[in-house]
């Protein structure tokens, strides 16, 4: 049986406000495979923001194990969660996260020299990475040059540049136009279709019904895991909505 190549086991996040314990993540169990296209979707406060930060290995968890790869990582520390970071995880963000005063070529090839790679495979590995988004003619811009969908493909550039074993997207189209969001999008799935795995976090159904598999992360619990057909994880009523509603 092949092993995952995410699984929590029984995962909680709790932050302890004052006298009172909040359970970011509260006892989720799920597993990705590798090759998938999933979306974690939820409302703000749901908690899918810290599923993304440990599976970023951003932080870790109060209790429970997390898997990459077969590798328990849930007691890892911060060097070993840094190497992890660099060599496995690529990251897309909403604002895009690119530095300023360096160019396109740079901000790709930023996490390759956190890496510890050759200058020289640095720029053949952020050159060839910029093709594939369509962008190596403007490899000497500043991302001032760049439209925001540019931006936000220099940022896939970026991600992929490593050759992650996952591509995890943080509200990637959240800084967009709805045109230039569809097309970031269209690109994601065709990364899928090259065989990439890639965790999408978002609060949008309609976003996340782009992928092929949705978990809906609600109260720090998981309230749907399956195919991604926005019909059956509509928003589930609670008691008073009605009334509000008249």
């Amino acid at each position: 049986m092949n092993t995952p190549l995410i699984e929590f086991k029984d995962v909680y996040k709790i932050y302890h406000m004052g006298d009172t314990d909040v359970h970011a993540i509260d006892g989720i169990c799920m597993k990705v495979e590798k090759g998938e296209f999933l979306a974690i979707v939820g409302q703000s406060g749901s908690g899918k923001s810290t599923c993304m930060n440990i599976i970023g290995c951003l932080d870790v968890p109060s209790s429970g194990q997390y898997f990459l790869e077969g590798k328990d990582v849930s007691q890892m520390n911060d060097n070993e969660l840094a190497e992890i970071r660099n060599k496995k995880l690529g990251f897309i963000f909403q604002q895009y996260n690119l530095i300023p005063k360096l160019t396109v070529q740079q901000n790709v090839e930023l996490p390759l020299l956190y890496a510890g790679m050759s200058e020289k495979e640095q720029a053949r590995r952020a050159l060839a990475s910029l093709d594939r988004v369509g962008l190596r003619s403007k490899a000497k811009n500043l991302p001032a040059q760049l439209s925001g969908g540019q931006q936000q493909r220099v940022s896939i550039a970026r991600a992929l540049a490593g050759d992650p074993s996952i591509i995890l997207a943080d509200e990637p189209t959240g800084a967009l136009d709805s045109k230039t969001g569809k097309e970031v999008l269209q690109f994601l799935k065709q990364l899928h279709r090259e065989g990439n795995t890639i965790v999408l976090i978002t609060h949008d159904n309609t976003i996340a019904a782009q992928a092929e598999r949705v978990i809906r992360i609600q109260d720090g619990k998981v309230v749907y895991d399956g195919i991604a057909d926005i019909n059956l994880f509509a928003p589930i009523a609670h008691a008073g909505d009605e009334e509000a509603a008249e």
